[in-house]
């Protein structure tokens, strides 16, 4: 008798992970009816009404973003004495650069081995497509990286027009910095802190109903992106050497690279946390959004027990500066166009393209195809036009969603990484209560 009760509580505590890894399934068969029950395309306001409901849904998820990401990050770093927030920023920083690092590694070791332009050059390059090369050396494009770049500032119209978007990375230094102030003002500071506290704890509670939401957004966000997609043979034609290259990277770093860095940092293999992380890399893959996924993640890594101020102080900055994903994909696209264009790439090249490719993800914003943006910077690494961007973007909208969740998967796997490392720094800390100690354990031994 205990079996089915206890198949019964496991079924009650992922129902939600269940309901939305579904929805992901059926908005894909829904996508592919609707697009053949009639011979004309869906028009662009007859898919807007179909994205409505996914829409309010990340609107909501983004509407969280600004007080979460707020709040935690003062609530955790004014929880913490200075030295081990310092310890806990540094081991953070050294944990997103080995994985991006790797990722950019393994990116470019595949597509050179693959050579996936080679065999994607007939049809995806016309008379119409095909663009000079431009004179910009590697050393010239990593240079800009560090130095404003006063020639482009000359050749370029500059205008005073806003994109939209979070300024995440801006919320994040505001935080640290506001939490370092609380906590050097000792007592003062104190009924301040507590506000951010429990600004932090009601944000979490109206996230928890948010994420009941998810499944139905999840559905319309898919259904209606298949829909706007011109060509989808286009995946499996003149791209689909490409499209499994990345594919190929991206699941090889997600569960094979980030595995090993897990197990190597706390002698524990990811499975079982990466089995309750389906609700997370769901959302993720529905949203195209590390930004917008940034509350399931926190309330997923609650869930199982990993210490709240680590979780609200690793996580936000993984979102914003940790882009595994991005970082993989642009790589793996500069020299995809470079063999489609014939560029030869020499070692320099290819170095430039790695250190290029893992400088443009840190710079990345959370925002779905936001990669495209950044790939204009890598692609000058090997002389190649801005323009080229479009030899790849039929695929991108897809490849866009499985680097987003790679990317989240991995701020999650941080925050248990950090969390592990940072073990007896926590609990030898005098400004953290025993009952918050306690009730991380407890947690923990639930999940």
């Amino acid at each position: 008798m205990a079996h089915p009760k206890r198949w019964k509580n496991c079924m009650s505590e992922n129902i939600l992970t269940v309901l939305t890894i579904a929805a992901v399934v059926v908005g894909v068969i829904i996508g592919f009816i609707l697009r053949n029950i009639r011979e004309e395309p869906w028009t662009k306001r007859e898919i807007m009404y179909i994205q409505f409901p996914g829409d309010i849904f990340l609107r909501m998820l983004k509407a969280l973003i600004l007080p979460l990401i707020v709040a935690s990050i003062i609530s955790a770093i004014g929880g913490l004495d200075l030295s081990l927030s310092g310890r806990v920023g540094i081991r953070s920083i050294y944990y997103y650069a080995s994985t991006t690092i790797s990722a950019v590694i393994l990116g470019i070791i595949l597509v050179l081995i693959i050579r996936p332009g080679e065999f994607s050059t007939h049809g995806l390059v016309t008379k119409e497509t095909a663009t000079p090369t431009r004179d910009v050396t590697t050393t010239d494009t990593i240079l800009d990286l560090i130095r404003p770049a006063l020639l482009s500032i000359q050749d370029w119209n500059i205008s005073h027009e806003y994109g939209d978007g979070t300024n995440t990375l801006g919320m994040v230094v505001f935080g640290i910095v506001f939490g370092i102030a609380l906590s050097k003002m000792g007592d003062l500071g104190k009924p301040l802190l507590t506000f951010f506290d429990t600004l932090s704890e009601a944000t979490m509670l109206i996230t928890k109903w948010v994420i009941w939401v998810s499944p139905i957004g999840v559905l319309f966000l898919v259904t209606s992106k298949l829909l706007e997609i011109e060509d989808v043979g286009a995946i499996v034609g003149q791209l689909g050497l490409y499209f499994v290259t990345v594919l190929l990277g991206l699941i090889i770093h997600g569960f094979g690279t980030l595995s090993i860095i897990f197990f190597i940092c706390t002698r524990e293999l990811p499975f079982k946390m990466l089995g309750k992380m389906g609700q997370v890399l769901a959302t993720a893959f529905g949203t195209s959004s590390s930004t917008a996924t940034l509350p399931v993640t926190i309330q997923c890594l609650d869930n199982m027990g990993v210490d709240p101020r680590i979780t609200r102080f690793v996580v936000p900055i993984g979102a914003t500066i940790n882009m595994d994903g991005t970082a993989l994909y642009e790589a793996v696209a500069a020299i995809f166009i470079a063999q489609v264009r014939n560029v030869p790439l020499s070692l320099g090249n290819v170095i430039g393209v790695s250190i290029t490719a893992t400088a443009a993800s840190i710079g990345a914003a959370g925002i779905p195809q936001a990669g495209l943006v950044t790939m204009v910077m890598v692609l000058d690494t090997v002389g190649l036009p801005a323009e080229d961007v479009t030899l790849i973007i039929a695929v991108d909208w897809l490849l866009d969603r499985f680097r987003t969740t790679v990317n989240v998967l991995c701020d999650a796997l941080g925050a248990y990484v950090v969390e592990h490392m940072s073990k007896k720094d926590l609990e030898a800390s005098a400004n953290i209560p025993e009952e918050t100690i306690e009730l991380a354990r407890v947690r923990k031994a639930e999940a």
